[in-house]
């Protein structure tokens, strides 16, 4: 055969398979539904933090945070927010008593402070349907935990969980405000990271 010729190559045998949480060869493998494999004992340890694909991050089954007991209450105001005229807003209040720190929080037995949040989206259908996804994250307890506050540095505080809100009318994106036109579209991904979708 002349050098440099094409050939057909043979297909190739699929080699041991290596769980992408310990990095060894699978031991007593199990398969989820979105076909990823791992370790019996990795993807069980994984999923008692998280119950995500550590591949690809697809939920399989619930993923409830460690939010204390709160209530979260929405009212409609006719102004309308920076960037969505003509809609009206959302307005969301969250408010938190002071409790006991439970065995899911950072330092269980101790107190944290109460608190009342209060959060803006814009009155129209994206709105809307991201208040829904907001009241299931709510019920799920993963829009708040306890811990550290990012912005004060106090322990023992209700803090934000990584789902983002609009805390302010004005401002931008700098002070937490609107006009911020990629936001919705954030939250939204923030929300899923989380487990929160429409289908689920």
């Amino acid at each position: 055969m002349e050098r440099g010729a094409l050939t057909r190559s043979e297909p190739q045998a699929a080699g041991p398979e290596v769980c992408a949480v310990c990095l060894e060869l699978i031991r007593d493998k199990k398969t989820l539904r979105c076909l990823h494999s791992f370790c019996s004992g990795c993807v069980d340890s994984a999923f008692s933090v998280k119950p995500a694909c550590p591949l690809c991050n697809t939920f399989h089954g619930l993923y409830t945070g460690t939010q204390p007991e709160g209530t979260m209450s929405v009212g409609r105001l006719s102004k309308s927010l920076p960037g969505y005229e003509r809609c009206g807003s959302i307005v969301i209040r969250y408010s938190f008593p002071a409790g006991i720190q439970g065995p899911n929080h950072p330092n269980p037995g101790v107190r944290y402070s109460g608190t009342t949040r209060i959060a803006f989206l814009p009155g129209n259908e994206e709105g809307e349907k991201i208040l829904k996804l907001l009241r299931k994250a709510f019920d799920r307890k993963l829009i708040f935990t306890v811990g550290q506050s990012v912005t004060t540095g106090l322990h023992n505080v209700i803090t934000w969980n990584d789902i983002h809100h609009k805390t302010s009318v004005t401002g931008g994106p700098q002070r937490f405000g609107y006009p911020d036109p990629d936001y919705l579209s954030r939250v939204l991904e923030e929300l899923r990271a989380k487990g929160v979708t429409e289908d689920d």
